[in-house]
């Protein structure tokens, strides 16, 4: 880890860390770990899943009782008010919320951000024992949940389950379970379990919500369905102290973590125990789990059966055989033509199987060797079909760019595929690492709309947010990158540069905007409107001409109006055109200052046809 002899996590009071090998948010707050008394504000610092800084901040708002992160890398901080405010991954602040007049008026005193079927949302627990649920941060919509019967004291645990489009809590009280929902609806939940249970006191849901750990007050770890019907299996830890982290890998095994000691339980009473020399927080994922220490970051997960059937000890798999052969190929064996015949007729089975295990692997030395050995098998195919093979090289390079320390995104392949390459090249543009994002999208041939313009397009909004730079240099170094790539608006990055303050840059860069049309508006809310006017001659557009004809009038004098348009033709002709339709007096008028009697005569006749005026 990037923050090895610098981070110890004993010494902060919160750990927030983002899934799909997300940032790291640490609180840390001298107040409350100090033995002496301190008056120092709490402080929030941001790292990369690779250790290093990217933001800090300190902490100058209310009590803050949860830390978590959205699906789109923003950071929550809830305080016990029930506010919500909502920070980027630089910790810039973007905006604020609240969740509801309750839980300002009695404090909250627990909270849960989970995912749900909208996004992120967010569950509170009031000091009145209340549950307020939002389903989205995004559309924050308050909803309370029903009250637990009888409920007078803090529940021993509670957590949030979502089944069905609908986000639950399940609330324990004591021994006693319930399910409640924002129906007003609350079900009593008897869930087989053998062993003597007083309290329920963790609880935690699996990333897919299918299923269900709870540690008792007896030491038992009950593993079940999260509709609480099916009882996979109860181990007894025979520990008294409860878990400081109950956590699941994956789908397959739940995860109990006890200071320095961690217990990997299966669903079918198998086990393992690990013991570390370091703090440890524990980050669930689809496919496994992060365990984030002082000094490294590591990934816990269930061993792919493809990966089982090749490296399994004296497999017979045609993978497995497929790989034993690559190797005696290698090493200049005739072995190697053994191994190949004893599977000849399942040969596209073994490379289906290589490939798909060297995705699987993390290390790019056991990649390799799974790739050259379907590569190897692929050469005694004669109509098998190479994409498969193609789409893993090109991901699995993608993935270990992006893996590197210096990026920090340790995704898996399969987290990768949940996830898309799209959402991978935001969440690189998110860390401006525009160039890794420009080059990753062109390798995979993604669409320049999607691809590089959209990327270029981010770029320039935030180039334009350096106040470092001048104006000028700023807007040739953005024209210089954009050119005339498609799809890249010049007069959005312009409107980003007018929200930052700066005019002249937005003014510069509309410079090289092609289509009038969409220079014109902005023209005209920078108040410039002899600029305005001037491209809008420049670009034919009688419609474009006569908006800002319109707006002049309506903004001026009529005496400076007149004097304004006069020094263009064009312009002036065209409100004599306007005026011809929609006001002949003023069009009279304006012939009468300017001497032309001729044509004030005919105005004078044309007027005389019209019944308002006839005598």
């Amino acid at each position: 880890m990037g923050w090895a002899d610098i981070v110890d996590l004993n010494k902060f009071v919160a750990v927030a860390s983002c899934q799909y090998g997300g940032p790291i948010a640490l609180l840390r707050d001298d107040a409350q770990t100090a033995r002496v008394q301190v008056s120092t504000k709490p402080v929030i610092t941001t790292y990369t899943a690779a250790g290093y800084q990217i933001g800090q901040m300190r902490w100058n708002s209310g009590q803050i009782v949860k830390m978590g992160w959205t699906v789109t890398e923003d950071l929550l901080c809830v305080q016990d008010d029930g506010v919500v405010l909502v920070y980027d991954f630089f910790l810039n602040f973007k905006r604020t919320f609240g969740l509801g007049q309750e839980a300002k008026d009695v404090k909250v005193i627990d909270c849960q951000i989970f995912n749900s079927f909208q996004g992120t949302g967010i569950a509170i627990l009031t000091s009145t024992f209340r549950i307020f649920i939002i389903n989205s941060v995004d559309d924050p919509r308050i909803r309370r949940l029903a009250e637990v019967p009888g409920l007078q004291t803090e529940p021993s645990s509670w957590t949030i389950i979502n089944l069905d489009r609908q986000s639950r809590a399940l609330v324990a009280k004591g021994k006693e379970l319930y399910l409640i929902d924002h129906g007003g609806q609350f079900q009593y939940q008897s869930p087989q379990i053998s062993a003597e249970v007083n309290e329920y006191v963790m609880m935690s849901v699996s990333y897919s919500n299918k299923y269900l750990a709870m540690f008792t007050d007896s030491g038992v770890i009950w593993i079940g369905s999260s509709d609480l019907q099916k009882c996979y299996c109860e181990f007894n830890t025979k520990s008294p102290q409860c878990p400081q982290q109950l956590a699941w890998c994956g789908s397959g095994a739940v995860v109990a973590m006890w200071d320095k000691i961690m217990l990997v339980v299966g669903p079918d009473k198998d086990w393992i125990k690990f013991q570390f020399d370091s703090p440890v927080h524990l980050t669930q994922e689809d496919d496994g789990l992060r365990i984030i220490q002082n000094y490294q970051h590591e990934f816990l997960h269930k061993v792919p059966d493809v990966t089982e059937k090749i490296f399994k000890i004296g497999s017979m798999e045609p993978g497995a055989m497929l790989y034993e052969a690559n190797r005696e190929f290698m090493k200049g064996s005739q072995k190697a033509d053994e191994y190949v015949r004893m599977i000849k007729d399942k040969l596209d089975i073994a490379v289906d199987q290589c490939i798909q295990a060297s995705g699987h692997e993390l290390e790019p030395t056991k990649q390799k060797q799974l790739l050259r050995a379907a590569s190897f098998g692929k050469c005694f195919l004669t109509d098998y079909n190479p994409q498969a093979f193609v789409d893993m090289c090109q991901m699995l390079r993608v993935l270990n760019q992006v893996r590197n320390h210096a990026i920090g995104i340790p995704l898996t392949y399969t987290q990768l595929e949940k996830l898309t390459t799209t959402v991978l090249i935001d969440r690189l543009v998110l860390r401006k690492f525009f160039a890794y994002a420009i080059k990753i999208s062109q390798y995979l041939k993604i669409p320049e709309a999607e691809g590089s313009s959209r990327i270029l397009a981010h770029w320039a909004c935030y180039k334009v947010k350096q106040k470092n730079q001048d104006d000028e240099v700023i807007a040739r170094a953005i024209a210089q990158k954009l050119g005339d790539t498609p799809g890249v608006s010049y007069s959005e990055v312009a409107n980003e540069a007018l929200e930052c303050g700066r005019e002249e840059l937005a003014i510069r860069l509309l410079d090289y905007e092609p289509r009038a049309a969409h220079q014109v508006p902005l023209l005209m809310k920078m108040h410039k409107d002899q600029i305005a006017l001037s491209k809008a001659i420049e670009s034919g557009d009688t419609d474009l001409v006569y908006t800002v004809l319109l707006r002049l009038k309506e903004s001026m004098t009529q005496g400076d109006f007149l004097m304004s348009i006069r020094s263009m033709p064009i312009s002036y002709s065209l409100f004599l055109q306007y005026c011809r339709q929609q006001n002949p007096k003023l069009l009279e008028d304006l012939y009468y200052q300017e001497d032309n009697f001729i044509e004030e005569g005919n105005c004078k006749v044309t007027r005389s046809f019209d019944d308002e005026v006839r005598i």
